[in-house]
């Protein structure tokens, strides 16, 4: 977990995603099951979390949820999803998540993709 700290520095509770999306803390927990989210445990008391970048103002960010099945059906388990997610890549340039939260997401899903095979 300490390398998720260094890389992600805001998280929300799940009340405050339900909160910022304006939806009921059931639909919040529907995302994270349907994977257009990711929840980790963390904090004390331990309670799942999301990383504030995921949500872009009162919603989801754009292609989250795609790119998210990408890796998971690729092996990967949320927490190095999480890090690959937030972690800097220069021929990006950047972190995948901030070309989500811009809509671009093609380069983002070439590349979850070719990690997946």
């Amino acid at each position: 977990m300490n390398d998720l700290d260094a890389l992600i520095t805001d998280w929300l509770t799940l009340p405050d995603v339900a909160l910022q999306l304006d939806m009921d803390i059931s639909r919040v927990r529907r995302l994270v099951e349907d994977g257009q989210l990711i929840a980790v445990r963390r904090g004390d008391p331990v309670v799942r979390m999301v990383p504030a970048l995921m949500l872009n103002g009162d919603e989801l960010t754009p292609h989250l949820g795609g790119t998210i099945t990408i890796l998971r059906d690729g092996g990967f388990e949320d927490e190095e999803l999480l890090a690959w997610l937030f972690t800097e890549d220069e021929t990006l340039p950047g972190r995948p998540i901030d070309h989500l939260r811009r809509g671009q997401r093609g380069e983002v899903r070439r590349r979850a993709l070719a990690l997946a095979l």
